[in-house]
């Protein structure tokens, strides 16, 4: 690598020959430049203000997870299995460890929007410390702020630690992972090594498999570069392997042998095992589309066991219902405008640091070496999530794709670092110009996708983006103030898009289980035909807050967030399934405009099982009044509607069939013992079961009738309900006293 001195001050310090460099640790604490301390502050303050800003506008977000935690913070034992209700009749479909500190804070300060939501706002900023900390360490503090700043801009970064999702919570972790192997590689330290392991398994307890989709890269660079003898090498990877397995095993191994009898059911499983839920529904189902009991996606998606009756492909359609499959997935519709501003980029700059460091010796002991490990830890596991998200059939949203962003984060921040020293050359020089050249282009054609969405920004970043590629390379010739203007207004142009995008994301609440970030997009393909449920979602009663996507901030014109269907206008569909001003307690009027009515959706999506439903005043009261005397003050099918009559009640609802409504809990045997032993007060009729959104009755293909797996089960169950208990209207719900047959 040249290390000829920069013609100018640059804010990426020169890094020494290899034999004076010493190792990384006294590298990472060399004189620091006088502004550092202060820029990293106020990234992180920065960083802060936007995770926090409006935060309580999103009310219970994700009522299912939401549920669960109230659950938590009332029964150690749901808290612990991480049970959508207090009564313990089921789990949410992952495991616990993500609810654990929304949890905590809702038993320490109460329920409420912003005691669930902060503990997740405060990831994303530990997020930008952790991976500020990792660049620094070999690239200096230029590189590590502008890594910081591209992740804290990325929009579905600011969307997901704004929301109370797992993934926020796995992204941390798959960071601290990577940041742990770079440590370990540096003087080949088990301690560092034996670190990453147990993050990976805490990761496994977030989000089950999708934690070790970065482990093969990481592995096999450690097993190749640490600078010890091979032998040693193995040894401490087999030690990592092990904390892997006791960090994320010790929890699996205690529901596994814990009774059945006297735990919750496992949600999203069809046997009642954590294990089937691992490696079927969250695990190989996701690669390969074969969802048992899933609410709908690949193969599901044809009718099948848990499916919908929708089709599974039109012309060009290479993946089923989840969106088309392919190399080009994560740059297509909506998904292309949570992740991919800087992705290009990112890809160019992880080869150009790769051609830069690829004379640095195999192991690890010189700085070079680190830097080239560095390059092929983050790219490599870039690499190969963007490999199993653009290529699996299963289920797959948009929002899935913040496990990139400090991947891309960190390419970005380090390849500029790298090309800034090397500008003096004409190959680096070009390259540098180039890959600002394709961000300003990508962001002009990411921003243009919204429809009428800040149209003179997209100009804007077109031609300063266009105009900073052609002056940098003769920039150093025209001054130090021209070549500082010039990189000043290239990383405005690059981020500007980004920027735009989280300030729209911020200014308006996300609802539902399928939010995206920025505004409206035509073509979406996270969901079935790329619904949406996110910004202008109507808020659930009972929850604080209230999204409304009536405008963006700022002033921003025309490019309000909405969370229409992608077949009607924006704002079209509503959690509920129903326009605004339906009736409480699920019972809306059809909007007849957005794709859940079109595709015979009721009720927030299929089966009424995605967004929840609305609990009017006077359902609120027949559910609070004389709770206490029972286990669960109703039963109702599916999760999201038992969440919102939880969270509005405060009192244990139990959801039949799990999330997807397709779950064997209860079965019909167990329900009639509940409620002969008192357990049960109300049972509260589903829309798309009872068939009172007009899509069909029980037993319909859906969640709840006998389309899924379990879905008999809760078809059975409201059923039997009918025939023996007599409805009452409540608050324009449908309610059956069970103590009054």
């Amino acid at each position: 690598m040249t290390t000829a001195p920069a013609p100018f001050d640059s804010p990426f310090p020169e890094r020494p020959p290899a034999a004076a460099a010493g190792t990384a640790a006294h590298r990472a604490g060399a004189v620091r430049p006088r502004w550092e301390r202060p820029a990293y502050a106020a990234l992180l303050l920065a960083t802060a203000v936007l995770l926090l800003w409006n935060l309580g506008a999103s009310g219970y977000a994700n009522s299912f997870y939401s549920a669960a935690v109230q659950a938590g913070s009332e029964s150690w034992k749901a808290f612990f299995f991480g049970s959508s209700d207090a009564g313990n009749s089921i789990t949410v479909d992952k495991p616990p460890a993500a609810l654990w500190p929304m949890a905590l804070s809702v038993r320490l300060f109460g329920l409420g929007s912003w005691q669930i939501l902060v503990p997740q706002a405060l990831m994303g900023v530990g997020t930008t410390a952790v991976l500020y900390a990792a660049v620094r360490r070999q690239f200096g503090a230029g590189a590590a702020l502008l890594s910081g700043a591209a992740f804290a801009l990325t929009p579905v970064a600011a969307l997901m630690f704004r929301f109370n999702n797992p993934d926020a919570l796995l992204t941390l972790l798959l960071t601290v992972t990577v940041y742990c192997v770079l440590r370990a590689l540096d003087g080949a330290r088990t301690g560092w090594l034996v670190a990453a392991g147990a993050a990976i398994g805490l990761g496994f307890l977030t989000k089950t498999l999708q934690a070790f989709v970065i482990l093969p890269p990481l592995a096999l660079l450690y097993a190749v570069c640490a600078p010890t003898r091979l032998r040693r090498r193995l040894g401490q990877l087999l030690l990592a392997g092990l904390a892997a397995v006791v960090s994320g095993g010790w929890w699996v191994a205690v529901v596994e042998l814990w009774p059945a009898s006297s735990r919750p059911y496992i949600g999203g499983s069809q046997n009642n095992s954590f294990l089937e839920l691992t490696f079927g529904y969250n695990g190989l189902g996701r690669l390969n589309g074969d969802e048992t009991g899933s609410v709908g996606g690949g193969r599901a998606m044809t009718g099948g066991a848990g499916g919908y009756g929708m089709p599974e492909g039109g012309p060009g359609l290479r993946g089923g219902g989840w969106g088309e499959t392919g190399i080009d997935r994560l740059f297509s519709g909506n998904v292309g405008g949570q992740i991919s501003w800087l992705l290009p980029a990112a890809l160019v700059l992880l080869v150009a640091g790769l051609v830069v460091t690829w004379r640095a010796r195999r192991t690890t002991d010189s700085l070079e070496g680190m830097a080239r490990a560095a390059f092929l830890a983050w790219g490599g596991s870039l690499l190969i999530t963007v490999l199993v998200f653009s290529y699996m059939q299963g289920i797959f949203h948009e929002y899935y794709t913040v496990a990139l962003a400090p991947f891309v984060a960190a390419l970005v921040g380090m390849g500029t670092a790298v090309l800034w020293e090397e500008r003096g050359g004409k190959a680096a020089a070009l390259t540098l110009s180039g890959t600002l050249a394709l961000t300003a282009v990508w962001s002009y054609v990411l921003l243009g996708r919204s429809s009428g969405y800040l149209p003179w920004l997209r100009w804007a970043v077109l031609a300063g983006g266009l105009l900073a590629a052609v002056l940098l390379p003769f920039a150093a010739r025209l001054g130090r103030r021209v070549l500082l203007a010039t990189a000043a207004l290239g990383l405005g142009a690059a981020l500007a898009g980004p920027l735009a995008y989280c300030l729209t994301t911020v200014g308006t609440g996300h609802t539902g289980s399928i939010p995206t970030a920025g505004p409206a997009v035509a073509g979406g393909r996270g969901g079935p035909g790329g619904m949406r449920f996110g910004p202008g979602a109507e808020q659930l009663a009972g929850g604080p807050g209230a999204p409304t996507g009536q405008g963006a901030p700022g002033g921003f014109p025309g490019g309000a967030p909405q969370g229409g269907g992608p077949m009607g206008g924006p704002g079209a569909t509503r959690p509920n399934g129903g326009a605004p001003g339906g009736t409480p307690g699920g019972q809306g009027t059809p909007a007849g405009q957005g794709g859940r009515e079109r595709l015979g959706f009721a009720g927030g999506g299929p089966g009424g099982l995605l967004g929840g439903t609305r609990v009017g005043a006077d359902a609120k009261a027949a559910l609070s009044g004389g709770a206490d005397r029972y286990t669960w003050a109703a039963a109702t099918i599916g999760s999201q509607n038992a969440a919102s009559y939880q969270l509005a009640s405060g009192a244990p609802v139990m959801p039949i069939g799990g999330f997807n409504g397709s779950d064997p809990s209860p079965t019909l045997e167990q329900f009639k013992a509940y409620v002969k032993a008192g357990k049960i007060h109300w049972f509260i009729a589903q829309g798309g079961v009872d068939g009172a959104s007009g899509e069909g009755g029980a037993g319909a293909n859906r969640p709840g009738g006998t389309g899924g797996p379990g879905g008999a089960a809760g078809s059975a169950i409201d059923s039997w309900v009918k025939a023996n208990f007599k409805a009452t209207t409540i608050g324009g719900a449908t309610f059956y006293d069970l103590t009054t047959p």
